[in-house]
């Protein structure tokens, strides 16, 4: 997020806050990469949507949501070979 986050009000600090805090969640992540991946997606065009986060915020955003699922499937892909 940019520096201009410090102008947020504490309930869109939150809804941020809580994306992020999806996104640590790795054991959710693990267990169902797709819906988590999605649940991720939707939270951020969400905040996008209600002007919490701008454009840059929201492309940063489905990045890292992108990589997360990326990161589940090569964990997933990983455990099924054995390593």
């Amino acid at each position: 997020m940019s520096q201009e986050d410090s102008g947020k009000t504490s309930e869109q600090a939150a809804a941020i806050a809580r994306w992020y805090a999806l996104l640590r969640d790795e054991t959710a992540l693990l267990e169902n990469p797709g819906s988590h991946h999605k649940a991720l997606l939707t939270q951020a065009y969400t905040l996008h949507r209600s002007q919490v986060i701008d454009s840059s915020d929201l492309s940063d955003l489905l990045e890292q949501a992108d990589g997360a699922l990326a990161y589940a499937v090569e964990a997933l892909f990983d455990h099924q070979l054995g390593g």
